[in-house]
């Protein structure tokens, strides 16, 4: 059984670090996390993975049961506006590495925070 979101929002801040994206900063943790964290948070619920711009860069995000659902929102100052552009895990893979996703998945598990 999956973890609830809130659960899951609370569980992946302890996971993200500079092993998850090469930007992680503990001043700004979810800096950088946006496609990976949408990758996993795929894993656990389901749904789809969308994106929007953020200036200059994609910001990646989840759609699960017709709620967004953005665990990585507090890294920008300013409110989203959010496009909710069809993106998917491919998409999401042009802006993470694997080696990042196998990370922030490892510590997840290793947390006890994805329930089978």
């Amino acid at each position: 059984m999956p973890p609830s979101a809130t659960e899951f929002a609370v569980a992946i801040e302890r996971c993200w670090s500079r092993a998850t994206a090469s930007v992680y900063t503990s001043a700004n943790p979810a800096r950088g996390q946006c496609s990976v964290t949408a990758l996993l948070a795929q894993d656990c619920f389901g749904g789809d993975i969308l994106k929007t711009r953020v200036g200059d860069a994609w910001h990646f995000y989840n759609f699960v049961k017709g709620e967004r659902l953005d665990f990585t929102a507090s890294q920008f100052d300013d409110p989203i506006l959010y496009e909710d552009i069809e993106s998917g895990r491919d998409d999401a893979f042009t802006d993470t590495t694997p080696m990042q996703y196998r990370a922030l998945r490892a510590a997840f598990r290793a947390q006890g925070s994805e329930r089978e």
